[in-house]
């Protein structure tokens, strides 16, 4: 497939560190991948993000209709518009803010949780429901992404949804920033470096996106660990990653063992580079 990003929309990307809406999914397909997330919480009788076996991290190693999602062509045109053909996934996450719980995501760059080299790493934010200021759409700080990654401090919080509450330690212009609104069926693109947050739901309907945080081939961990990810187009020729298994079923079991490996594993990685970063062994 063909990357489908236009001139001046790749040259906003370099420039600001995002771009967006890029339009995606049809209303029909939007409804099938909706559909078929809730299908499953109702019979497992909770929301996706309260599932136990973060059940919403690395999603695409559980369902046929997630990894079908992260390999839909037009996604994958986008991105390889900017980091090329040979493309993989290293991460995945479901961001799902419900009417009036209060949960958000403070300010922070994605970088802090992959320590992956080069630094090319983009994050596809697919919106399976509107993502309006209203409903807590991300908000971005054009141009961050130019000051590399940065320090971070703990803040956990009950309704902060990223894991040890991360919050970038870096004096910036928080008034400066830009609201990424979407549609249910586009996209935002965004910069492994670029600061951004998003705020609480206020209104009451579900705000549900799927951030994918897809890497060239070449990308490697700046550290001596070992981690998988998931070929999603092209060839990898450099082997720096495990190659995970497209699942066999729906939350089969085959498919279960498979995730819980990969999650297992990512975290381990994660708290080791935490750890690293902290003693002053690996970058900031």
């Amino acid at each position: 497939m063909p990357a489908s990003l236009s001139p001046q929309q790749v040259e906003k990307y370099q420039r600001d560190g995002f771009v967006f809406p890029v339009d995606c999914l049809t209303a029909e397909e939007v409804a099938y991948y909706h559909g078929r997330l809730e299908a499953f919480e109702r019979e497992q009788g909770d929301t996706f993000g309260n599932l136990p076996g973060l059940v919403k991290s690395k999603s695409h190693l559980l369902f046929t209709w997630m990894d079908e999602l992260v390999r839909h062509p037009k996604v994958l045109d986008a991105v390889e518009s900017l980091i090329g053909p040979n493309i993989l996934i290293y991460h995945l996450t479901s961001w799902l803010k419900e009417p009036g719980d209060g949960a958000h995501v403070s300010w922070h760059q994605d970088g802090t949780y992959f320590g992956l080299e080069p630094y090319e790493q983009i994050t596809a934010w697919i919106a399976l429901t509107d993502a309006t200021p209203e409903m807590g759409c991300i908000k971005i700080i054009p141009g961050s992404q130019v000051i590399g990654q940065r320090p971070h401090k703990d803040m956990k919080s009950p309704t902060n949804l990223l894991s040890r509450g991360q919050t970038i330690d870096h004096p910036m212009d928080y008034t400066k920033y830009e609201m990424m609104p979407l549609k249910a069926g586009q996209i935002s693109l965004h910069h492994t470096h670029i600061v951004h947050c998003s705020e609480a739901n206020r209104t009451d309907q579900r705000r549900i996106g799927i951030g994918v945080s897809y890497i060239p081939t070449q990308c490697r961990l700046m550290y001596d660990s070992r981690v998988s990810a998931a070929l999603v187009r092209g060839t990898d020729e450099y082997g720096h990653f495990d190659l995970e298994p497209r699942p066999t079923g729906d939350y089969d079991a085959t498919s279960r063992a498979a995730h819980t490996a990969a999650v297992d594993q990512f975290f381990e990685s994660n708290k080791l580079l935490a750890a690293r970063r902290k003693a002053g062994n690996i970058g900031i």
